[in-house]
Formats: C-alpha cells, sequence, structure tokens
C-alpha cells in the first residue's frame, strides 16, 4: 500500500483527546492533526518522537493533517487504524497471506453477531469471517494486543466462536505495524478478559493469524507471518 504523498514530517508535542495530536512541523509551525487511533498508544505516543502527517484537500474537513506514522523505539509503526483492514485485503488479493487464498469474493463490512460487521468476509467456496486488529504495542520482542481495554474486540471473539460453532471458518487477524515484535500475543497485564477470550476461541476453533507490515514513509505492506502465542 503506498501511503499519501507527500507526507509531512514533525515532532509530536502530544495526543490528548484520544483523536487529536499537536505536532510541531519543520518549519515550525504548530498543527493540530487528527489522530486515527482509538487506544491507548502505548509506547506510540512518546513527546518528542518523530511523526508523519499526511494532508488532506477536502475543504469540508475540520483537521486538514491526519497522523500517519511515529518512530517507536527506532522503528516506524504505522498508527492508523483505518489502513489494517486494506493490508489484509491487498496481502490476501497479492498472495502474501497464504492462508486465506482459494475464495472467490472478498467482501468488507458484513453484518454478523450481535450488531456487528466483521471486517472482511471471504465467499466461495464457503465462508470465512475475518476480524483485523491493529498491533502498534511492542516490549521485550513481542507484539502485544490491546493496549488498552477493549470490550468491542472482546465482542468479537465471542461472534466468531460462534460462527466456528455454525460451521463456517473464523479468523482473527492482528497486523503488528512495525518492525521490532517477532511474535503475538494477548496484552494479559491490560486486559485479562481479552487474553482468556482469545484462549477460548482458539481452543473453540478460531484461527489466529499474525503478520508483521514493512512500514517506510513511503509504503506498508505485510511481509511475513508471526506465531501467535495464544494460539500454541
Amino acid at each position: 500500500m503506498i501511503l499519501p504523498h507527500p507526507l509531512y514530517s514533525g515532532t509530536l508535542i502530544r495526543r490528548y483527546q484520544r483523536f487529536l495530536a499537536d505536532v510541531r512541523l519543520e518549519d515550525g509551525t504548530v498543527v493540530t492533526a487528527h489522530c486515527p487511533n482509538s487506544g491507548s498508544m502505548k509506547g506510540c505516543s512518546q513527546p518528542g518522537s518523530a511523526v508523519f502527517l499526511s494532508l488532506s484537500d477536502n475543504p469540508k474537513r475540520r483537521l486538514a493533517y491526519t497522523w500517519e506514522l511515529v518512530m517507536a523505539d527506532g522503528y516506524w509503526a504505522g498508527i492508523n487504524t483505518g489502513l489494517p483492514n486494506r493490508l489484509v485485503r491487498e496481502g490476501i488479493e497479492n498472495g502474501t497471506i497464504a492462508e486465506l487464498l482459494g475464495y472467490e469474493r472478498i467482501r468488507p463490512e458484513v453484518r454478523y453477531g450481535t450488531n456487528s460487521r466483521v471486517d472482511l468476509l471471504l465467499e466461495g467456496p464457503g465462508r470465512c469471517w475475518v476480524e483485523v486488529k491493529n498491533v502498534t504495542l511492542v516490549e521485550g520482542g513481542t507484539a502485544l494486543f490491546p493496549d488498552a481495554v477493549t470490550e468491542r474486540g472482546q465482542k468479537h471473539l465471542r461472534e466468531l466462536m460462534e460462527v466456528v460453532r455454525q460451521g463456517d471458518r473464523g479468523v482473527i487477524f492482528f497486523v503488528v505495524q512495525r518492525g521490532d515484535g517477532s511474535a503475538v500475543a494477548p496484552a494479559d497485564a491490560i486486559d485479562p478478559v481479552y487474553g482468556r477470550l482469545l484462549r477460548q476461541a482458539v481452543s473453540a476453533g478460531v484461527e489466529a493469524l499474525a503478520y508483521r507490515a514493512l512500514v517506510t514513509p513511503e509504503e506498508i505492506r505485510l511481509t511475513e507471518r508471526l506465531p501467535v502465542l495464544a494460539a500454541e
């Protein structure tokens, strides 16, 4: 996936109210950018970090800039949670994600469960329901999810268990948008309920897949599969 061009480099001053970030651009101008990430962004919102912003030409937008990347522990991390679904779809279509090949159609945002929409539904033959999660928290070489308590994520795991019970395929897919995670594990210290449900889901037949993304100021693309420790 090619990122918007050009991106604008700057230094993070602060991230606040979940969806706002103040950034000092290279020319010294301070702008407020949209932060497209509802999580805590633990490890990715340190003031003074190098960041990249995209700039919209839509005059109706309240905030013209969007925060896209941050330098975290020497690696660019993609913090835009609007991208992982597109990355997974791209990875299926170009053959990178071998585990999800062989389907005839990919449909986004299909209703299922209780008032939910699955990120991707793969159809023909059979059906595969795929929930995609963005991972940017890395500690000791392990990528951890979630970075904040996620009742929505808990609900998704329950719904995936139900589609498997009904005979379909269910997949929880972790996109690690930084280069220093060698495996993925549930962040039990942050959300123990999610960790318990993830292990329960895997035992019930939900497949846990994780791929690392190469993140640069020019592009983001999935590169290799990582082990999911809850699945072992």
